[in-house]
């Protein structure tokens, strides 16, 4: 029950930060939905269709669709006054980023797949919805240029499989991989940790 709630925090924060994304993109209410409901579903959506797992989230909770897209509109409405909640969503998005992870990884788990794919499914969840969004945004996405944020996903997905692996209970090693995930998360936003840059300028020609 704590995981379903927060998991329903963490999409309607993903769909108002994606909305203020696709206004700054000058998108009409209907895109500013479609991009709103793509990053907060798309990772799972995604996860779902690689690995034949069915039926798709928001197909089945429909109610996850009404959550992403009434907060969208929320978001649409009250825009002036988003820029003073920016520290609250860089937390909401940490925990969002750590509870889709761990829903991931259990799918994996159900489906009972090699510890490699429950990981890639943990992360694919975690960060692939805003790889679509910016991709859809005309953008570069963030998590290919300098954020410290896949990594994060699978350093929590890693500990939540291997603390269940050592005995430890689902709720156990849910709250010590989140915890972990999450402290990790917000450091690197404070102290702007970020993956080694592949920089190449040299003329073939």
């Amino acid at each position: 029950m704590l995981l379903h709630i927060a998991y329903l925090i963490a999409i309607a924060a993903e769909a108002m930060t994606a909305a203020l994304v696709a206004g700054r993109r000058n998108m009409d209410w209907l895109g500013v939905c479609v991009i709103a409901c793509i990053t907060a579903l798309g990772g799972g959506t995604l996860r779902d269709v690689l690995l034949g797992h069915h039926p798709l989230g928001w197909v089945e909770h429909p109610i996850y669709l009404g959550v992403t897209i009434g907060a969208a509109l929320l978001t649409a409405v009250v825009a002036p006054i988003m820029r003073k909640l920016r520290t609250a969503f860089l937390v909401l998005d940490a925990l969002g980023l750590v509870v889709f992870t761990i829903i991931g990884c259990n799918v994996g788990i159900t489906m009972e797949l090699p510890v490699f794919i429950v990981l890639i499914s943990g992360m694919i969840t975690g960060t692939f919805g805003g790889v679509l969004r910016d991709m859809l945004c005309g953008q570069i996405p963030l998590l290919f240029q300098k954020e410290l944020y896949a990594t994060v996903s699978l350093l929590t997905g890693l500990i939540y499989v291997a603390a269940q692996r050592l005995g430890l209970s689902h709720d156990g090693a849910m709250c010590i991989a989140m915890t972990i995930g999450f402290t990790v998360r917000m450091l690197a936003i404070r102290y702007h940790w970020e993956m080694p840059k592949f920089v190449y300028k040299e003329d073939w020609d």
